[in-house]
């Protein structure tokens, strides 16, 4: 779901800056327009799929007998909370994109407070008692909450960018446009995706699966977090950089990728030294088994052992779907959890058990900075070529 948002979140964000950087703000008034229209068509057809076909994705996904139930609890309001996600997303990239980043920060900021509010509420017996149900329903109610905000400043007129029924104008050509630039960050979620189910389906056959597969469990949610903080620090680039390229202002442009390639680093070291530093206690706040703990661990010691691998891959993708080269966008996209993560978490624990999905990850990274290194005075030649042109 995250994945399919993020298609027309940064295709809108993407073009809508370039196109407010060359001062056509009617083009960007129907890009705008035309995407959180479709992305509200979009959230009905996967509210609908979704929850006809609930249990078989969450066993393809890598849920067991034991969870499935709890999963099926959770996901059920998940589904629906696409009706509003999808086009909420699409407003808050748009907002970035024309540098309304109050407003942006507000709905999500508001709907993120009111979700850790109202989880205890809805889920403990001193008030509604829904346990995992009300989770679920407390990220539901937050989720609209952040759409109405946006809603309320796109309608209220305060936004450069207006959303409009006139504007809307949807078509195979513009799906493609959008779509194009919006995919590799898809691809990116996607990719993580399977990448957790294919690590749970990994851990399976092995002993203490269950404990092995809790532990990863947390660790991703922590991995989240450090991916998060990256990803928030690149959706601040991008519009900046859509909005110089529009411009064709070079210099602008190479001064912000210069800037967000040493910020990407410095956030990812910084993540996997508090992560490496404290792994324990931090496994410890969701899970107090013992043997959860030490597999929870080096789970998470090896996950962002070679971190900045996730920061320098993000960053240059973001970099070339902005400049249109939406291919080398796609192979980066996919590099670090799909091309190389799935062959070794496929291979390593047949080899050499619970040790092989620690060693998994530190492999795929290894690759994906070889390869991010290698491209990154390409991508800025290309960027030149494409500014230069009249």
């Amino acid at each position: 779901m995250v994945s399919i948002e993020n298609i027309f979140a940064a295709g809108a964000a993407v073009l809508a800056g370039r196109q407010l950087g060359a001062g056509d703000k009617e083009e960007a008034n129907r890009t705008v327009t035309t995407v959180v229209g479709f992305s509200i068509l979009m959230g009905i057809v996967l509210c609908v799929v979704g929850i006809l076909f609930m249990e078989p994705l969450l066993k393809a996904f890598g849920a067991s007998e034991a969870v499935l139930p709890q999963a099926k609890d959770y996901a059920f309001r998940m589904f629906i909370a696409a009706l509003f996600n999808l086009p909420a997303q699409s407003m808050n990239c748009a907002a970035r994109a024309e540098s309304s980043v109050k407003i942006s920060s507000v709905a999500v900021i508001t709907g993120a407070v009111l979700n850790v509010l109202l989880d205890p509420v809805f889920m403990f017996s001193w008030g509604f008692d829904m346990g995992v149900e009300g989770a679920s329903l407390a990220t539901t109610v937050s989720q609209c909450v952040t759409f109405l905000i946006l809603l309320w400043f796109y309608l209220s007129g305060r936004s450069m960018i207006k959303i409009k029924p006139r504007y809307f104008k949807l078509s195979g050509k513009f799906l493609w446009a959008v779509t194009a630039i919006g995919i590799p960050t898809a691809v990116i979620q996607i990719c993580l995706a399977a990448a957790t189910s294919l690590t749970n389906i990994a851990a399976k056959p092995l002993p203490d699966a269950d404990l092995i597969i809790a532990a990863y469990g947390v660790v991703q949610r922590l991995i989240l977090i450090g991916c998060y903080v990256v990803m928030g620090f690149m959706q601040g680039y991008q519009p900046v950089a859509s909005y110089a390229f529009g411009a064709n202002n070079e210099k602008r442009f190479h001064d912000s990728v210069r800037f967000a390639l040493k910020g990407s680093l410095l956030l990812t070291v910084l993540v996997a030294a508090a992560y490496i530093l404290l792994s324990e206690p931090l496994i410890m706040l969701f899970n107090r088994n013992p043997l959860v703990v030490e597999y929870g661990k080096w789970l998470l010691i090896s996950q962002v052992a070679l971190y900045p691998a996730f920061g320098l891959c993000y960053m240059m993708t973001i970099t070339f779907q902005t400049i249109g080269s939406s291919k080398m966008g796609l192979f980066l996209s996919v590099i670090r959890q799909g091309l190389f993560y799935i062959p070794f978490i496929l291979i390593l624990p047949k080899l050499f058990g619970v040790s092989g999905i620690y060693f998994s990850q530190p492999a795929a990274d290894v690759l994906t900075i070889l390869v991010c290194l290698f491209l990154i005075k390409p991508m800025k030649e290309i960027a030149s070529q494409h500014m230069l042109k009249p």
